[in-house]
């Protein structure tokens, strides 16, 4: 049975996004004035005692929180003084109190005493699309680019935004079309043209039209990252050459590169990963995310050395988050075999979200030295600040115990830990898999059918289930079941296509099982897979494959004990 721990995984950190480029300025919509626009003729209205009263009551009740009361107030002021401040007044409070159709109707209201005021005009559009009614929204759409006039593309690329949240992609594609049909002549047109057209799933409508894009605006930075993220859904190898060569040819934009560098980390092109993270580190050279995301890499390509340069530049630029470059650095002298070094940069984080993760891994380096009695005691000092924070003391022991093959004491423990927090997802999980280790299947049934009841989105419960079903029991189509809903809420998930595989393999469907495990393997290089897909492999007649794969897998981990059973089992000794 597998677990899912994650103590070191640099390339999943930069690929995640740990490399971020500082934000770019985002500008934001100026409040409406209150004061009349320029030009503006106001209705000539007395301010009578019983208005003044009408809209200061109404206003109170936004400040105690009754926006529902306080939009009706206000919406019957602006009908009743024809005044588009109220009216727009309206608008803000209406929304605020999650009334639609008010607001839309003092929207409506605003736009017939302003006609031309263009935030009117966008409120209502605005609201008719948050209720879903596209073609309703299409006129005032339209009059709003026609009024744009020569500054067309920055409205064009707003309609994005505006349209990110509808549900039907067609409809937002069909709409598209129609409103950037006279302005093909723009790039922006055939940008937001490809954003629709890949939400709708038209993935070559969506490349021609950014094709078009990149030709009438070349080097357009937006374009091109929108063309190597549609090339990628297809083939990685085609976005990577796309990313390459557009890069020959406008080597200073950084967005780009970054996502170049990431999806060479992605698809494990570490060395030429950290090249660009370089010359990115080099453009940038005061940028500790960089200089991370280059530390990381040099980790995962075991230069060391440069793992430390990286990473203490990093610290000295003061990053985001320091706590987490310093646990990198206690992680780099523990792969060093430097545990002093190691001890004191975890140490160094004494308070944060990071604390007691970095107490975690001064524990398991303690017992990696065969220190385990040290290393518990270790954990249970740690002072933590609230229940989650015990259940990741305790699950973190429990796993210390695991690797020291003390598994009754492990499963006594989260036994314990259970008694006082029951319905503590992590705590389920693990007493579960405590539970197959000393033989009680029984017991991990049940902890895990409990689990997907608290929990019914957590993919591993619904794929650690299935997959003891198809190793330890003859109820297959059960088990399938189960990993199939595991496949479906996480569809990469390289686990959950081993067991996909192995429940295929035990079902005697050997071509599917092969493909399956293939597909894991290749997203992750885990023992336990190459065991499975040997085993598959060797079952379909193709023992060399099976043979090299047990090989290469046994260099990385010689003591694996899944994969030493499988070998031992088919492979005679020499």
């Amino acid at each position: 049975m597998k677990y899912k721990y994650l103590l070191l995984a640099p390339a999943a950190l930069v690929a995640a996004g740990c490399a971020q480029l500082p934000p770019k300025a985002v500008v934001q919509p100026a409040m409406v004035p209150e004061r009349a626009p320029q030009g503006a003729e106001l209705p000539k209205i007395e301010l009578t005692e019983a208005l003044l009263f009408q809209y200061l009551v109404s206003e109170v009740a936004v400040q105690r929180g009754d926006a529902g009361l306080a939009a009706e107030g206000i919406l019957d002021l602006a009908k009743s003084t024809r005044d588009p401040r109220l009216a727009k007044r309206a608008v803000e409070v209406a929304l605020q109190a999650r009334r639609e159709t008010q607001a839309l109707e003092a929207a409506a209201l605003w736009q017939q005493l302003e006609p031309d005021e263009a935030r009117a005009q966008q409120a209502v559009a605005a609201i008719m699309l948050n209720s879903g009614r596209l073609e309703e929204a299409k006129p005032y759409l339209e009059k709003l680019l026609a009024a744009e006039g020569q500054n067309v593309g920055g409205a064009l690329l707003h309609l994005n935004q505006m349209l990110s949240r509808q549900q039907d992609k067609s409809a937002v594609l069909a709409l598209v079309q129609d409103l950037a049909a006279p302005y093909l002549n723009r790039a922006e047109a055939h940008f937001v043209l490809a954003h629709a057209a890949w939400g709708a799933g038209k993935t070559e409508l969506a490349l021609r039209e950014i094709r078009e894009a990149d030709r009438l605006h070349p080097g357009w930075e937006g374009a091109a990252l929108l063309q190597g993220q549609l090339l990628q859904r297809a083939s990685a190898a085609e976005a990577l050459n796309f990313y390459r060569n557009f890069l020959s040819d406008y080597p200073k934009l950084q967005d780009v590169r970054l996502a170049y560098a990431r999806l060479l980390v992605g698809e494990r092109q570490y060395a030429e990963a950290r090249r660009q993270f370089e010359k990115l580190l080099a453009d940038l050279p005061g940028n500790p995310e960089v200089s991370v995301a280059v530390g990381l890499l040099a980790i995962e390509l075991k230069d060391y050395d440069a793992a430390e340069k990286y990473l203490k530049q990093a610290l000295s630029g003061q990053p985001r988050d320091e706590a987490t470059v310093r646990m990198y650095l206690g992680q780099l002298f523990e792969l060093r075999g430097r545990y002093g070094e190691a001890a004191s940069w975890y140490g160094s984080v004494s308070q944060g979200e990071q604390y007691v993760t970095a107490q975690i891994r001064y524990a398991a380096m303690l017992s990696k030295q065969d220190r385990l009695s040290e290393a518990r005691q270790h954990l249970r000092q740690i002072e933590v600040q609230n229940n989650q924070q015990r259940v990741q003391v305790i699950v973190a022991e429990a796993q210390l115990l695991r690797d020291a093959k003390a598994y009754r004491e492990a499963f006594d423990l989260l036994s314990k830990a259970l008694e006082k927090l029951p319905n503590y997802p992590d705590l389920l999980y693990d007493h579960a898999m405590a539970a197959e280790k000393v033989g009680k299947v029984d017991v991990l049934e049940q902890d895990l059918r409990k689990l997907i009841q608290i929990k019914p989105d957590y993919a591993h419960a619904y794929n650690a289930l299935g997959y003891t079903l198809a190793d330890r029991s003859e109820r297959l189509d059960e088990a399938l079941h189960l990993i199939e809903k595991a496949l479906s809420l996480a569809p990469d998930d390289y686990f959950v296509l081993d067991s996909l595989g192995w429940v295929n393999y035990r079902m005697g469907r050997l071509e599917k099982a092969e493909d399956y495990l293939k597909r894991a393997y290749a997203n992750q290089r885990d023992a336990e897979i190459a065991a499975h897909l040997g085993e598959v492999l060797w079952a379909r007649g193709k023992r060399e494959e099976a043979e090299e794969i047990w090989r290469s897998a046994l260099k990385e981990n010689p003591r694996h004990e899944t994969l030493l059973n499988v070998i031992k089992k088919f492979v005679p000794a020499k």
